[in-house]
């Protein structure tokens, strides 16, 4: 049959991590390779979608979101990130942060346009950039604590470099950027005239005392920055796909433009529930939680350490990248099998995030589990050691 998929398609790898979750699922497995994030929805928001639903929004939004929401992301981006965004002209609301950076990617880069990303980097990222034609680079953070090299940056720099990519807290690191780091990165894209866009989704889960700084919120970088973010983690409500962008007006508009063809709207209903949530939940909710994820990432990690699995310890967000090199096989996947056969656990093989061989000792933990699982989980973990 002469017929076959794009070029495009070719170019793309089956996602890691959902293999291993369909291979979890095999075995009746603990789920730790997905961040489906299987803890309970603040029930504020869950009432809030009902009643839509129950009021009629059942149809399609405008393109950008309905504006409850983009009001209450408005006032929680200049309380929290200290970012002044218009809702009617700066945020743009899309089918979860996924969805933002996709639409993001097909309304600012052309074929050939280079993007620079911190090593280990989140799959999906280098994959919505591929999609578009456009060419990854990378800068290599190291272990444990994921520090970089600015002279690395600068030298990966080049005539066709478009945009720096920024995740932080980071998935699968959790790393969480200094502002010192996110300084000398604000100051090699104000000198090269480069793009920064940033994945915030984990902003609420840092922990030992750190604080979230938002790229935008540093001089003059507001005007070069697209700031991304999302619910699906911080309500625990990943199925439903609400994440937004945040940028200047003339790239809003096109990113808006992009998103509209490629999702039409985020669904409408849900969008109320979110907007319920962030209208209503006050600043302890937030301190909770990361509390709560802080308590889960002690308890994992002890249980790594235990197994002969050193982690590097997340300075935030709810992965852990253990390093499994004493575990049979050449290969992370063999590793990530290994370990599913013997304990029931699955994790990600660690290529799924870097572009060498360096990945093979890794594997990728998410700990936003129901706290009996998480147990149960570290309990079978140990049984390594």
């Amino acid at each position: 049959m002469k017929h076959n998929s794009s070029d495009r398609t070719a170019r793309l790898a089956q996602s890691d991590i959902r293999a291993m979750t369909l291979a979890c699922a095999k075995v009746n497995g603990i789920n730790m390779s997905q961040g489906v994030c299987d803890t309970p929805v603040p029930e504020v928001v869950i009432r809030g979608a009902k009643q839509a639903m129950d009021q009629g929004y059942n149809i399609y939004s405008r393109f950008d979101g309905i504006a409850e929401l983009r009001e209450a992301i408005a006032k929680k981006m200049e309380d929290f990130n200290l970012i002044k965004a218009d809702p009617e002209t700066n945020i743009t609301v899309s089918a979860g942060a996924t969805g933002s950076f996709q639409a993001t990617c097909m309304a600012l880069l052309n074929p050939g346009d280079e993007i620079i990303f911190f090593e280990p980097f989140y799959a999906y990222h280098i994959q919505a950039v591929i999609a578009v034609d456009a060419v990854p680079r990378y800068v290599t953070m190291r272990a444990p604590e994921w520090t970089f090299d600015i002279k690395e940056l600068e030298r990966a720099v080049s005539p066709r470099t478009k945009a720096i990519v920024v995740n932080t807290p980071g998935n699968p690191s959790g790393k969480v950027f200094t502002q010192r780091e996110l300084e000398q990165v604000a100051e090699c894209a104000r000198r090269h005239d480069l793009m920064v866009i940033t994945d915030e989704i984990y902003e609420y889960f840092v922990f030992d005392g750190r604080e979230h700084v938002s790229m935008a919120s540093l001089p003059n970088m507001s005007d070069r920055t697209i700031t991304i973010g999302g619910y699906s983690k911080t309500f625990s409500i990943t199925g439903w796909r609400i994440g937004y962008s945040v940028a200047e007006a003339k790239w809003a508009k096109a990113i808006g433009a992009m998103s509209d063809v490629l999702y039409v709207c985020a669904p409408t209903p849900l969008q109320h529930g979110v907007a319920a949530g962030i209208r209503e939940l006050s600043d302890s909710f937030y301190a909770d939680l990361a509390k709560e994820h802080q308590q889960k990432r002690d308890r994992f990690c002890r249980a790594l350490d235990k197994a002969g699995m050193p982690p590097s310890v997340p300075q935030g967000a709810y992965y852990v990248l253990a390093d499994v090199s004493r575990l049979p096989g050449k290969t992370g996947r063999e590793r990530a099998m290994y370990l599913l056969d013997k304990t029931g656990v699955a994790g990600v093989p660690g290529e799924a995030f870097f572009t060498g061989s360096e990945g093979s000792r890794f594997m990728r933990f998410c700990m936003a589990k129901m706290d009996d699982d998480l147990e149960q989980a570290s309990e079978h973990i140990e049984k390594l050691g």
